[in-house]
């Protein structure tokens, strides 16, 4: 099946494709267009033609034609979640998950579409100022170069996607090599829709040719990119004066007080552990549990872990399938051996299946070892004794990283000074940090980035205020 990019609302081919494999069978299952420098310029220039006609285009149709993106991927659900599975390698039943909530994104965006507005001024609070009425506008900044990972290739995608056309931006969108597919069939959905040609172009290819060009190109206005931080860092030092949102890495923990009953907690702690097989920006990769706990919860987290089923990422029965492809599974699997060597035990996992990485959980693991202090992407947590929540705080934020994290605890006072003193962009108190809903701001700091995502939010990055004033 070889597959075309889509630019100025119609389908083009390439010189050059190169095959995709599914990460489970590692059969191929498509041909991928390879953009060169000319075809990248085309899109940009598409993207940039349509500019006009999307920042005119009223809030309500620009809502309308959100609304019915959503409603053409309701209809062709099943056909998208087995998009996402055959290749991401995401089982099935996660997949549709993805789906449902991509829906949801693109409505969120239909919806904010019409509540994008300014506010008035009031200038007469300045000597000076009586006698003028003064209001601010939001305006959309233009070209919009998203760049998108393989984990959530239709949802983060619409993250994107839905807040830049909902405040009439317009979008050259590189989706992750990995899961183009994904990407082309939003481009069908647009079409059928009636997005404006060249308000959304898809062009696939090398980051070095395709990313590298959307950073460097005048025309684009701003850049909204998920990944690696090496790669958002290097980013944002070539960008120049361009707008940029980066969601970036992350170790996400969970401290776990002595005053809570685990019979919610465990499995909550599985799902965001294992989920996708770990490889989740906010995946539970580090929790940390009071000594009077710490003995029952490895028990019963460990025996609840090796329930977990793997299998054929398209299968119902399947909890977790291959990981995106061999080289990440090696580096985790090298990630664990580092840590055994360094002291800890390996209470379960650890191990392939055919192409898979077991579900792994490590306990008495050193804070140097790579899979506390980075990001495995992978099916792997570490479960840690500590004396008490402050000395957990205190382990979360020993981190370069800083996303979301999660406490349970029953004392109000100690979940208020978590909430305080973790560093991190979001605190989920009694839940874990895999939580998130498509509307709420999410974003983190230090090496997990800057700006924040959620559709309100994105918006919000991706527009100009302007200020008019008017002396009467």
């Amino acid at each position: 099946m070889k597959k075309a990019c889509y630019i100025g609302g119609e389908w083009v081919g390439t010189a050059e494709y190169a095959p995709l494999y599914s990460p489970y069978s590692g059969q191929e299952i498509a041909q991928i267009p390879q953009a060169d420098h000319h075809t990248v310029q085309k899109a940009i220039a598409a993207a940039e033609g349509a500019a006009t006609v999307m920042r005119r285009l009223p809030a309500y149709q620009r809502a309308s034609l959100l609304e019915r993106i959503s409603i053409l991927m309701n209809e062709r659900l099943e056909e998208a979640a087995t998009i996402i599975a055959i290749e991401a390698a995401k089982p099935i039943k996660t997949a549709r998950g993805e789906v449902i909530r991509t829906i949801q994104t693109y409505k969120f965006a239909a919806e904010e579409a019409k509540r994008l507005h300014g506010e008035t001024v009031p200038l007469d609070a300045a000597i000076g100022g009586e006698g003028r009425i003064a209001y601010t506008v939001r305006e959309p900044l233009g070209v919009i170069g998203a760049i998108t990972p393989f984990h959530f290739p239709m949802n983060l995608v619409a993250h994107k996607v839905g807040p830049a056309l909902a405040a009439g931006n317009t979008v050259v969108l590189k989706p992750a090599s990995q899961t183009p597919l994904s990407a082309f069939f939003l481009a069908e959905l647009a079409e059928q829709a009636g997005v404006p040609a060249g308000a959304l172009n898809v062009v696939t290819g090398s980051g070095a040719i395709v990313g590298d060009q959307l950073v460097r190109d005048p025309r684009v206005r701003a850049l909204t990119f998920t990944g690696s931080p090496d790669v958002g860092i290097a980013i944002r030092n070539r960008a120049g004066l361009k707008r940029v949102t980066l969601e970036l890495g992350s170790n996400s923990a969970v401290i776990v007080d002595r005053d809570v009953q685990l019979g919610e907690i465990i499995p909550r702690c599985i799902f965001g552990a294992f989920a996708y097989s770990g490889q989740v920006c906010i995946s539970v990769q580090r929790i940390y549990v009071v000594k009077e706990l710490y003995e029952e919860f490895v028990r019963r987290f460990v025996a609840e872990t090796m329930t977990l089923r793997g299998g054929d990422s398209i299968s119902e029965e399947a909890d977790y399938s291959a990981m995106i492809n061999p080289e990440e599974t090696k580096r985790v699997l090298r990630w664990i051996e580092e840590a055994r060597q360094l002291g800890a035990r390996v209470e379960c996992g650890g191990q392939m299946a055919e192409r898979m990485l077991q579900p792994t959980v490590l306990t008495g693991v050193s804070a140097n070892a790579q899979v506390s202090c980075q990001e495995v992407f992978g099916p792997v947590v570490i479960i840690n004794p500590i004396d008490s929540v402050y000395e957990g705080i205190k382990l979360v934020n020993n981190s370069r990283y800083g996303l979301q994290a999660g406490v349970y605890t029953n004392n109000l006072s100690l979940a208020l000074h978590a909430a305080d003193e973790l560093q991190v962009g979001g605190v989920l108190i009694n839940d874990i940090p895999t939580f998130r809903v498509d509307h709420m701001p999410y974003g983190g700091v230090k090496e997990s980035g800057i700006g924040r995502e959620g559709v309100k939010y994105a918006m919000e990055e991706m527009t100009e205020l302007k200020l008019v004033i008017v002396k009467r």
